[in-house]
């Protein structure tokens, strides 16, 4: 994970600098979470767009990666952001 520092420094909006925090929160070890995008907005009770954007920008500038998880039959259950 970086540094706090870094995060308050950077020119990310603040709905990404609150959701980075957010998943930090819930990550393990590894620095991995699996939240819906609909939990991430009830808990920081922002809309579900907002998280998308954010997540967006995160993802952009690479403070986390995305990776679809699907189930055996192929249908999508959640996404897995590890914190980079």
């Amino acid at each position: 994970m970086r540094n706090k520092r870094e995060i308050y420094a950077s020119k990310l909006p603040n709905r990404a600098r609150l959701i980075y925090f957010y998943l930090c929160d819930r990550a393990d070890r590894e620095g991995r979470s699996f939240p819906s995008l609909k939990r991430i907005g009830k808990d920081l009770n922002i809309s579900v767009s907002t998280v998308r954007r954010g997540l967006a920008d995160l993802e952009q500038a690479g403070y986390i990666i995305k990776k679809e998880r699907h189930r055996e039959n192929g249908v999508m259950s959640s996404n897995l952001y590890t914190i980079t």
